[in-house]
């Protein structure tokens, strides 16, 4: 029998506003429903799957290092803000010696100009944006053959 895999979900700066912040941008749907459909396909994909959001960016670099102490298999990441000039997060994910995706509800290459580089891009194993909920269930899928394929080699 296979062993479940343990991956974790880290939602970054604001994202606790899902629903109510910019519908135009980021749709109407909860961080609470998004968290649902994740760990709903989680169980799809014999996947456990924790989630985690904070306002707070040393918290959300003490999860990380948790994430490396707990042997977690797999980041999937929102940073939210972050993502443009955390080195501190990118550090803390850098010692992680799993595959990080990171996502973007929105697509953050055709909004402002700030929001087009990604400190994070370069450890990551890829990068999702554009497609609301659905950035997140396909980084968790890739993530999930990411490991997949690893555990073949």
């Amino acid at each position: 029998m296979d062993v479940m895999k343990r991956l974790v979900v880290l939602h970054g700066v604001n994202l606790n506003m899902f629903g109510k912040r910019n519908p135009d941008v980021y749709g109407t749907v909860t961080l609470a429903e998004i968290d649902e459909q994740l760990k709903a396909f989680g169980q799809e994909l014999q996947t456990e799957v924790e989630t985690f959001q904070t306002n707070h960016e040393g918290e959300m670099v003490e999860r990380i290092h948790q994430a490396f102490e707990d042997k977690v298999e797999g980041v999937l990441i929102n940073a939210g803000a972050w993502t443009h000039y955390s080195y501190a997060i990118r550090d803390a994910l850098d010692i992680l010696e799993v595959p990080v995706i990171e996502v973007h509800m929105s697509n953050i290459h055709a909004r402002d100009a700030f929001r087009h580089h990604s400190v994070i891009a370069e450890i990551a194993k890829g990068q999702i944006a554009g497609f609301g909920v659905d950035s997140y269930l396909l980084g968790l899928q890739a993530l999930h053959r990411e490991l997949e394929q690893k555990g073949e080699s």
